[in-house]
């Protein structure tokens, strides 16, 4: 219960921050996002380390925060059709690293490519969507848009938790998280469609049956990114990603359920709801 006692008040510490921060706007939100992936990218490499896994570790630290300022909407439309600022830094960062290693290839030049190029994928690739997500298709929607993907996950978190804490039996995923049940995934659906169902009904925004559509994919998108995570860690021999975060471990522990979650959001919106 002690663990359970920390671990919500640091989701509540973080919850009530990144609200903060969101609420703000791109002027806090960009360097808090740079702040995270240069955090997150700390505790991946440092699980490489442990492991004797190589890693482009500067390139890494400035293609980052790269992606993250070429995540801005606000930036002018890039001069080419179809194309964005941030696929434009991704594509850099991978013939920069390629020519790297031809350059100095090192003992496991494949090896360095695929971690490298995965961090920068996982992490501020992802991220990025944050900032994009905060201003489809305005500042003011925007913000509300934000708050869904938010709410669902903490609330598919709690419900998952409680419901398989008192009624799970059946192992979801049991080779990379023994913990979790497939009754707690049901339960923190149920819990993340009753919010998001809740917020949408007040804010008019959505028909019921488009709150559970979305309810089913933000939850799964939650879930995979949990076990995405469990499943690195699991691989690479590590059970926390970090020690930061009291009752969460680190930076990557508590961010990889928004990781997936937000993305998820961000093209629901333009492929399902048709936001521009």
């Amino acid at each position: 219960m002690e663990t359970l006692w920390t671990r919500l008040a640091t989701s509540l510490v973080g919850f009530a921050i990144v609200g903060i921060i969101v609420w703000i706007g791109w002027w806090a939100l960009l360097p808090a996002l740079v702040f995270l992936s240069v955090m997150g990218l700390f505790e991946y490499i440092r699980m490489l380390d442990r492991n004797d896994i190589d890693v482009r570790r500067v390139s890494l630290g400035v293609f980052a925060a790269a992606i993250i300022v070429a995540s801005l909407p606000m930036w002018p439309q890039a001069p080419w059709p179809g194309g964005s600022w941030r696929e434009a830094v991704l594509t850099v960062a991978v013939g920069y690293i390629l020519v790297m290693e031809v350059m100095r290839p090192g003992e496991r030049p494949l090896e360095r490519i695929v971690y490298s190029l995965f961090g920068l994928l996982y992490i501020p690739w992802l991220l990025g969507y944050f900032l994009l997500l905060r201003y489809t298709p305005n500042a003011e929607l925007g913000l509300l848009y934000f708050a869904l993907p938010l709410m669902a996950t903490i609330s598919a978190d709690v419900g998952g938790f409680f419901v398989g804490y008192f009624f799970g039996k059946r192992k979801l995923a049991p080779e990379v998280s023994p913990a979790k049940t497939v009754e707690g995934a049901l339960g923190g659906l149920l819990l993340s469609f009753l919010m998001v169902l809740l917020m949408t009904q007040l804010t008019h925004i959505w028909s019921p049956l488009d709150a559970l559509l979305y309810s089913i994919l933000v939850a799964s998108a939650s879930q995979l990114g949990d076990l995405s995570e469990s499943l690195m860690k699991r691989s690479l021999r590590t059970k926390d990603s970090g020690t930061s975060l009291p009752g969460h471990g680190g930076f990557l522990d508590r961010m990889d359920s928004l990781l997936f979650a937000v993305p998820v959001t961000y093209l629901f919106l333009h492929i399902s709801m048709g936001v521009a």
